[in-house]
């Protein structure tokens, strides 16, 4: 099946390094490894409007067919907006151009593009929902013209056979707006949850005996600071550096840990606007020779530092509203694929997820893949962490259970799956 994949949103590129571009290209991935055939439309290729010759490509992926209608010029938000209108319009005439069998679009504010080429082709449409868009822009962002953005996000969504949305948060969000919209009486598409994945073959999990080796030694025998400092277990937090993300609660957790004992170092991976901040918290707190600071890394960087980790954190700050915690940790179901154990805000999805390793018939098999916390609790972090540094058994027996979990339930092929078995695309085209 040949699969015109429309990325029209201009703070997306590809190939590049944010959340949202590794969903991307992981979603490909798995459409590639299904044997379907995928061409892209973008307004960009990687993180900023770089010469295209700059823009570092997965080897995997040096072969993608991709089309950039860049966005670019523009000053301000009103023109921003008309800009990716203008996009939107030039993408659909490519795709139309293209004869695919299957329309696949990232939902974008202002974007017609996904129904404008079905409606023009005939074949098929799937949008994914990765946030309430129109909300999160009035509210979080600048929204110059907000007529046209809820206009173009009803008729997409109106229109499209299949709305795969990455939370269930996102879903009811997703199905409100259809109720509301007179339009869709008559004509109701399918909504679907499909969070977010991962691709076990890119980790290489730890071994259970490198995390347990030092099992059954005492804190008596480990008097000497040498000694205790060849035991370091390093703490990560994978992400970019923006405050929802909780890395300040991370470091005032590890600030408290830190002061009674040796061996505990954190790294921060990925960078963001609030690494000043962070890096002015950690000095003042005390631990800052003690916290590393990789900044930005790629998507290819990610699994050799995280096999560099002991147990892994997403610490996410408690929301004035839970249905403000809408999203699907990408890092946590990485973290898993890594074979670490994490610690995480008990927000969303995450209690569920983290609600232990499960056999084939559903029943548990005692190890959660684990532990969630109240949001917003740097001294149950705290206390969390400390559990785990004293434990190497537990680490490992939870690193193993997250592993099983990922592989069994949660690859990047079964989530492609899942939405394809959805849509209605002729049996030929399957071929």
């Amino acid at each position: 099946m040949r699969i015109g994949y429309l990325l029209p949103d201009p703070g997306i590129g590809i190939f590049g390094s944010k959340g949202a571009s590794v969903h991307a290209q992981e979603m490909i991935r798995a459409f590639r490894a299904l044997g379907h055939e995928v061409t892209v439309f973008c307004t960009k290729r990687g993180d900023k409007h770089e010469d295209p010759t700059t823009v570092s490509v997965p080897a995997d992926l040096t072969d993608l067919p991709v089309f950039v209608v860049p966005v670019s010029g523009v000053k301000g938000a009103a023109e921003r907006e008309a800009a990716v209108v203008r996009v939107a319009a030039r993408m659909a005439e490519l795709a139309v151009a293209g004869g695919f069998d299957l329309l696949y679009e990232r939902y974008s504010l202002f974007s017609t593009a996904g129904v404008t080429a079905r409606r023009s082709s005939g074949v098929p449409l799937v949008i994914e929902v990765n946030a309430p868009l129109l909300r999160e822009q009035k509210v979080h962002r600048s929204l110059h013209d907000e007529p046209t953005a809820e206009r173009t996000t009803r008729e997409s969504f109106t229109q499209a056979d299949l709305l795969s949305c990455v939370s269930e948060p996102v879903a009811d969000w997703t199905r409100r707006l259809l109720a509301e919209d007179v339009t869709a009486a008559g004509r109701t598409p399918r909504v679907r949850v499909t969070p977010n994945g991962v691709d076990p073959t890119r980790f290489t999990p730890r071994h259970p005996d490198q995390q347990a080796t030092e099992q059954h030694r005492t804190d008596q025998q480990r008097t000497d600071a040498a000694a205790r400092l060849q035991d370091a277990v390093t703490i990560g937090f994978l992400g970019t550096l923006k405050p929802w993300h909780g890395t300040d609660l991370l470091l005032r957790a590890f600030a408290r840990i830190a002061t009674q004992d040796a061996r505990p170092r954190l790294r921060i991976i990925g960078g963001g606007p609030e690494r000043r901040r962070l890096e002015s918290l950690a000095a003042e707190l005390g631990i800052g020779e003690r916290v590393e600071f990789t900044g930005p890394v790629s998507p290819a960087q990610v699994p050799q530092l995280l096999a560099g980790l002991d147990i892994a954190t997403a610490p996410y700050p408690a929301p004035s509203d839970e249905s403000e915690h809408y999203f699907s940790p990408l890092k946590v179901y990485e973290y898993f694929a890594a074979g670490l154990p994490v610690i995480a805000s008990a927000l969303g999805e995450l209690p569920q997820l983290f609600d232990g390793d499960r056999a084939a018939d559903g029943s548990a098999e005692g190890m959660p893949a684990g532990i969630t916390l109240p949001p917003g609790d740097p001294e149950a972090l705290a206390r969390a962490l400390d559990r785990l540094i004293a434990d190497p058994a537990r680490r490992a027996q939870m690193g193993a259970a997250g592993r099983r979990l990922v592989e069994r339930e949660h690859s990047w092929v079964m989530r492609a799956q899942g939405v394809l078995a959805q849509i209605p695309v002729p049996t030929e085209a399957l071929r």
